[in-house]
């Protein structure tokens, strides 16, 4: 039997001003380590999404555990029996995550965060609180939180005018955001607070690390993740969701019961394009 592929992805906000040099090390350190996926080099801070063997990836973690602005990089970990990326690259950004606001600079100042057993509390006494998702619609279609806040934006650089219309009697009540893995809402926390929302909570891990620490409960439906999985169940094992080919729009196993899907051709949000 084939050894399992490791799937691994971490960020870190940290002031790197020589990010343009790290980024010949960083291929090098993957390619040695034959691995495949993206990572990403913003002057605020580097994210990743990587899959390889366990020792290629040991590897990879003790070439960044060298420096120490990524030492100890938390990490989500899944594992699959293929490997769910084409290629590897390594990519000079602007922003790690892009929202448009140079002003907001997580490595300075973000919300504070709430461990996934806390928030699972709230929810099981029925707390008052404002449970936000900051992901895109499409994302939200495939699963997301009993009862949570849907912006209805198809990116993160619509989140900030998205707020804005946000009712301000909910100003004084506590907000939990989440994303998939944590890193959107450490500027959407930012946002938030000044927007004039008094609790501002993120939710550590985001949605995978909820799963990783206690399972789905208060979750209906799955996660959509960006590599071909499409999507996570909250068992972590990959679900029945597809991408259409021709418009890359997510599908639930309903959905490609459409007649308008149609492999490779379309699908009930692009039949209309035809």
């Amino acid at each position: 039997m084939a050894e399992p592929i490791v799937n691994i992805a971490g960020y870190r906000f940290v002031d790197l001003p020589d990010r343009d040099e790290l980024r010949a090390p960083m291929i090098a350190a993957c390619n040695t380590s034959d691995l495949r996926g993206t990572i990403l080099l913003a002057h605020e801070g580097i994210n990743f999404f990587l899959a390889g063997g366990k020792a290629g990836i040991d590897r990879f973690l003790s070439f960044l555990d060298q420096d120490v602005r990524f030492l100890d990089i938390p990490l989500k970990i899944s594992h699959t029996d293929y490997q769910p990326f084409n290629r590897m690259n390594v990519r000079l950004k602007k922003e790690i995550i892009s929202l448009g606001m140079d002003e907001v600079k997580p490595a300075d100042f973000t919300g504070v965060s709430i461990a996934p057993t806390e928030f699972k509390k709230w929810l099981d006494e029925g707390k008052a609180v404002t449970v936000l998702d900051t992901r895109n619609d499409y994302e939200i279609r495939l699963g997301t939180f009993q009862n949570a806040l849907d912006l209805d934006i198809t990116s993160f650089r619509a989140f900030p005018a998205a707020v804005d219309d946000i009712p301000d009697e909910l100003k004084d009540t506590p907000v939990v955001m989440f994303c998939t893995g944590g890193i959107r809402c450490e500027k959407a926390s930012v946002v938030m607070l000044e927007a004039g929302f008094k609790d501002v909570r993120q939710l550590e891990g985001g949605i995978l690390g909820y799963f990783e620490k206690v399972g789905g409960a208060h979750w209906d439906g799955d996660c959509f993740v960006f590599d071909h999985r499409v999507a996570l169940t909250p068992e972590l094992k990959e679900s029945d969701a597809v991408q259409c080919f021709a418009c890359r729009q997510p599908l639930t196993l309903e959905e490609q019961q459409s007649p308008d899907y149609v492999v490779e051709v379309s699908c009930p949000y692009c039949i209309h394009l035809r």
